[in-house]
């Protein structure tokens, strides 16, 4: 371990070098030691190497921008309360989110912020640093962003709506569109998951209704609800989900404007309501028991389902 030490010493130590050849190269050495031994992690950051690797985010040396933001995605799996702590670090990775030399810079950099997220204090921080909000919108504007950035994009997304506070920012800066013109467009494998849990997590606050009324949201929603869109049962459950979560926030009006939409999916929601996971089912059932009123039309055309389940 003493030579371990030692090892990684010497290339922390090189990150001040004024040669930019000299820094880039222990970068890189880094990078490799931080993903191929994970007991060296603490090694890495005891050494003081986090404040020069986020520097180095702002490089315009594709290889050093690039092996820096995979050092400090390794380094966070165990080091976030350092990340965190340490000076700059957020205006970095949102410099690296919005100027990636490579897809790998903004992937990284989007796995890094998904990673700090995982700690619930994070949150409302992260979430408070618009530029960084700007870039993961970006990443999901962008039809040329490929698969596994537009997941760790919309991962931290969601970690950042896990705040409640943060719903209506993430609205506000314009995340609502790009994120439906994703569950419409983007046939990739995982992505309608994704980003139908971003989307009923954004649900979750007065401004969604708005925002998702101007673009036809519900509909789209209703329509992952239909069995012939083949919609895997997350992806059904998230609507729900979203669609639960716009009416307990929207309030009457909400209901009463959407009602009509939402029980055109009727059978999709007793699906859910009958064979979803156990949150799926009891957010199916809420729903249920939000639009059943004084809806006669909806009592009579599933009066079996109703006499054996409380609403």
């Amino acid at each position: 371990m003493e030579v371990k030490r030692r090892a990684v010493k010497n290339l922390v130590t090189k990150l001040s070098s004024v040669s930019e050849q000299t820094r880039t190269e222990a970068i890189c050495e880094l990078r490799l030691i931080s993903k191929n031994d994970p007991d060296s992690r603490p090694l890495i950051a005891d050494a003081g190497a986090v404040p020069y690797l986020s520097e180095s985010l702002y490089s315009s040396n594709k290889l050093s921008q690039e092996n820096s933001t995979a050092t400090l995605h390794n380094l966070s799996i165990s080091h976030k309360d350092l990340l965190m702590s340490t000076r700059g670090l957020l205006d970095a990775l949102s410099h690296a989110l919005r100027n990636p030399s490579s897809p790998s810079v903004a992937q990284c950099a989007a796995g890094t912020i998904f990673s700090l997220l995982t700690v619930e204090s994070y949150r409302s921080i992260i979430g408070h640093k618009r530029d960084i909000l700007f870039g993961l919108i970006d990443i999901i504007k962008n039809p040329n962003s490929d698969s596994r950035t537009v997941k760790d994009a919309l991962k931290a997304l969601f970690g950042i709506a896990l705040y409640p506070m943060n719903r209506a920012h993430i609205v506000e800066l314009g995340a609502v569109p790009p994120l439906f013109s994703l569950l419409c467009n983007d046939g990739r494998a995982g992505i309608l998951e994704d980003v139908t849990a971003v989307i009923a997590q954004i649900a979750g606050c007065e401004e969604s209704w708005e925002a998702f009324r101007k673009i036809s949201g519900v509909g789209v929603l209703v329509d992952m609800l239909d069995s012939s869109t083949g919609s895997s049962n997350r992806t059904k459950e998230n609507a729900i989900s979203a669609l639960l979560n716009l009416v307990q926030c929207g309030g009457e009006e909400t209901v009463n404007s959407i009602r009509g939409i939402v029980l055109g999916a009727v059978d999709g929601i007793i699906e859910v309501a009958e064979n979803g996971t156990d949150k799926g089912r009891s957010k199916a059932m809420a729903l249920l028991k939000i639009l059943d009123v004084s809806s006669c039309t909806f009592q009579e055309e599933h009066m079996d389902y109703l006499s054996n389940h409380s609403l």
